[in-house]
This record gives structure tokens, C-alpha cells and sequence, in this order.
């Protein structure tokens, strides 16, 4: 597999440290709100690429982290009038809820900064140790200039962003470019005991201490937001690689932006859309559909049209996955002669897949292929003659295999009549045998008003709810 590594600015080969071992580290959100749809593009892309790496058969050590202490939280907790604590288990719950509906599934592990204070003290006391980090007035701050590599996945010099930086009157840096490993404690935060004083960690160091912690001192991939290169995932590098002097990532992946209606999403232009409403709206499965029909380095726009396309796409994909229940109570035999070059085309598909997703997780081709094999399957299933209970099932196979790796058609539902509903079509087909059309239409219509459509087909009644 081929990803496009933002260290190297190229494509590169994925080569694990650890032979048929993948370990990588996702920038989880900080909790202090509902996720919003930005957010849902870098859950399910990761998860996505999890779900891949573990189909063409590596171990994938997955860690994500929450941000729970960090001044949006602090301050939505004074807006409530509560702690810090209960917003951050409050917000990680309702992350749960948006990821479980997103189908994105639980980390190997889902750290959380609070837990993990004693390898940020350890991390922060090596680097001052070392003199890449220096203590001004309880603040504990790491000397950017003291790392030549500073600036490499940003790719840019350090003297360009120290022309940008600005320093809070409140700060008191060495240089403007310098940043926070460890925060003094103001008054009425939260804080923990360090050798500098009560104080909290920075935003940067968490993830170093945690990455550490649970996949070593080099990681192979980290992922995240492009929002996420600078400066977050900078500093992570230039603090880590100074902490244990060896490379912190081997390889580099982030995600692109989302527009709301071609425009940047933004509070003040009154576009922000969380997970949670538009799962509310659209449903969740027509969010990830979105969030995997382009490509994840390009830029994606977000509007209720496409959110309409999306829903109309994933019923195309459940209506065949229904006609091959449908056809299967009915299909028999072997795979015929004449479908062998059917056959032969559909198993190729699962190659076109692989092929995509090998391409640097290109999930838009990926589900291009799907589509077609949706095509094909069709052709098995719709006519007035069905094809062979074989080549059903390799339509079958196929489809749940494919679809389950970039998570879709996770909502189907085991489907039953009651006795009332069953006695009904029954009585229909029996009117329909004895040319009492006036009757079938009238029973149509009240399993219409019941929420059940009926489809008369060559190999019987097909039903669905409305």
C-alpha cells in the first residue's frame, strides 16, 4: 500500500517497524462540545484506513486520545457552573454516540490526558534536562531553536513563523516561536503538583506522552486534520524526537478541510453544523457515505444536497443487498456456463478495490468499483430469470466483504411480519388468483398506510418498508 506521507511530501510505500504490525496514533477532539461535521471527516477516513490495513492483514494497534483538561473545557465548565471533570465525561460520552452512529469503532485504546500526568512530568523533566526546555515564572517552555528540524512537516523555515508568531503579554518567552510544555495554574483551575509548580500540561505534550506510552518512541503512522500540521503535530514531533533523539513518525497522514455550501464553516456565518444534528436529519450512514466519496486529501463540500445524493446512493447499495436476500429463496443450482465471464468480472472487482485503496486510501474509486459490482449483481437478480444460487452468493460475498471495509450497510435489520401483515398478503395473492383486482388494490393500500410497499416480481412478492 501506497500513502502520501505530508513528512516527504510524496507517496511512499507503508513499511511498518514491525513486520505484518501497524501502530498508529489518531489526534482525537478536545471535549468540551459536540463534535461537528469537520470532525466526522478525520473519524471516519482513520477508521476507513484501520478497517483496510486489518483486510489485507495487519495487526493495528489504534490509539486515540481525548483532550479533557484545556482551556475550552475550563471555560465551558465555569459557563455551567460545574467542573471540568464532568464536561469532559459528559462530551466523551456524546462522542460515543456520534462515532457509534458514524460506524467508526472503538480505539485499542482511548487515553485521556488526565490519565497520563505522570509521562508528561517525565517527558517535560527530560527536556529541561537536555536544555531544549526552560521554566519562566511556574511556565514551562520548550526552546524551538534548539531543534534544526523545526519546521519540517510544515515545510517551513523557522524563521518564516517566527515572522508570524505573536507572544501574549502574559508570556514570558525566550523567543516568540517557543512553546507551552507546562502551564502555572491560575486561579481557581484545576492543577497537579510538578517541580515547577501547580500547573496543568500544555496541548502539544499529551499526545508525545501518550503515543509513547502505548506504541514506543517511534510510531509508525500518525493521522489527523490538516488543521493539526501546525502547529500541533510540529511541536509533537520537536518535542518527542528531542526527548528520545529518534524519529517520532515514520509516516505523516492528514485529512482536508470541509466547506458548508462552499464556504468555511464558521460560527459567525451561522453554517456550524455538528455530527449530531445532521445525523439527526440525514441519518449517520449518508455522513460517512460523504465523508468516503472523495478522496481525503481534497477538499469536500458539505450541503443538503449532497447529503440527499448520499442517502440516494446508499439505498441503491441496499436495495441490491435485498434483492439478493430476495432472489436467494428462490435461486438454485451451480454456476451456469453463460456466467462464467459474469462471475469472472464480479471477482475482479475486489481487485479494482484493493487496487484504489493500495493508492493512498482512494476511497472515491474504491467505491466506483462497488457500484459496479452493484451493476452486475443486478443483472443476477432482477431479471425475469435469476441467475444461479452460486453466482448469487458470490455477489453476495463480495458485496458484504467490500462494503464492510470502508463501514457501510451496517444498518440493515432483520426483517419479519407479523401474523396480521403475513394473513393479509396472503389474502392478496389468493384476490389476485381469483381476478378480484378491486380487493388485492384495497389490501395494497392499507399495508401502504401500514408502512409496508409491495412489489409484484416474476419470482413472487417482494416487500420493504416505506
Amino acid at each position: 500500500m501506497k500513502i502520501f506521507n505530508t513528512l516527504t511530501r510524496q507517496k511512499e510505500e507503508l513499511v511498518p517497524i514491525h513486520p505484518g504490525e501497524i501502530r498508529m496514533y489518531v489526534c482525537g477532539p478536545t471535549v468540551y462540545n459536540y463534535i461537528h461535521i469537520g470532525n466526522a471527516r478525520p473519524a471516519c477516513v482513520f477508521d476507513t484506513l484501520r478497517r483496510y490495513l486489518e483486510y489485507i492483514g495487519y495487526k493495528v494497534t489504534y490509539v486515540q486520545n481525548f483532550t479533557d483538561i484545556d482551556d475550552k473545557i475550563i471555560r465551558r465548565a465555569n459557563e455551567e457552573g460545574t467542573d471540568f471533570l464532568t464536561i469532559a465525561e459528559k462530551y466523551i460520552k456524546e462522542y460515543k454516540v456520534d462515532a457509534a452512529g458514524l460506524n467508526v469503532r472503538e480505539a485499542t485504546v482511548h487515553p485521556r490526558a488526565t490519565e497520563n500526568i505522570d509521562t508528561i512530568l517525565e517527558i517535560v523533566k527530560t527536556l529541561v534536562e537536555k536544555g531544549y526546555a526552560y521554566e519562566s515564572n511556574g511556565d514551562v517552555y520548550f526552546r524551538t531553536h534548539r531543534f534544526d528540524g523545526y519546521g519540517k512537516l510544515s515545510h517551513q523555515p523557522l524563521e518564516d513563523l517566527e515572522a508570524g508568531a505573536r507572544i501574549d503579554v502574559s508570556e514570558q518567552k525566550e523567543s516568540p516561536v517557543d512553546f507551552a510544555l507546562w502551564k502555572a495554574a491560575k486561579p481557581g483551575e484545576p492543577f497537579w503538583p510538578s517541580p515547577w509548580g501547580n500547573g496543568r500540561p500544555g496541548w502539544h505534550i499529551e499526545c508525545s506522552a501518550m503515543a509513547k506510552r502505548y506504541l514506543g518512541e517511534t510510531i509508525d503512522l500518525h493521522c489527523g486534520g490538516l488543521d493539526l500540521i501546525f502547529p500541533h503535530h510540529e511541536n509533537e514531533i520537536a518535542q518527542s524526537e528531542c526527548a528520545w533523539g529518534v524519529p517520532f513518525a515514520r509516516y505523516w497522514m492528514h485529512n482536508e478541510y470541509i466547506n458548508i455550501n462552499n464556504k468555511k464553516m464558521s460560527k459567525s456565518l451561522g453554517n456550524f453544523r455538528t455530527a449530531r444534528e445532521v445525523g439527526e436529519h440525514f441519518g449517520y450512514e449518508p455522513i460517512r457515505f460523504i465523508m468516503l466519496s472523495a478522496h481525503y486529501r481534497s477538499p469536500m463540500n458539505y450541503s443538503e444536497e449532497v447529503m440527499d445524493q448520499a442517502k440516494a446512493s446508499l439505498e441503491r447499495l441496499y436495495t441490491c443487498r435485498e434483492n439478493i436476500d430476495f432472489a436467494l429463496q428462490s435461486a438454485v443450482g451451480e454456476a451456469r456456463p453463460e456466467e462464467a465471464e459474469l462471475m469472472a468480472s464480479m471477482e475482479k472487482r475486489r481487485d479494482q478495490f484493493k487496487a484504489a485503496m493500495d493508492n493512498d486510501l482512494n476511497t472515491a474509486d474504491a467505491l466506483a468499483a462497488i457500484f459496479e459490482l452493484v451493476r452486475e449483481i443486478n443483472t443476477l437478480t432482477t431479471g425475469t430469470t435469476i441467475g444461479s444460487k452460486a453466482a448469487i452468493e458470490l455477489g453476495r460475498t463480495l458485496l458484504d466483504e467490500l462494503c464492510g471495509v470502508l463501514g457501510l450497510l451496517y444498518n440493515r435489520k432483520g426483517k419479519s411480519l407479523d401474523s396480521e401483515v403475513e394473513t393479509l398478503i396472503e389474502e392478496r395473492q389468493q384476490a389476485r388468483k381469483n381476478r378480484d383486482f378491486k380487493r388485492a388494490d384495497e389490501i395494497r393500500d392499507t399495508l401502504k398506510n401500514m408502512g409496508i410497499v409491495l412489489e409484484d416480481t416474476p419470482q413472487g412478492i417482494k416487500w420493504h418498508m416505506a
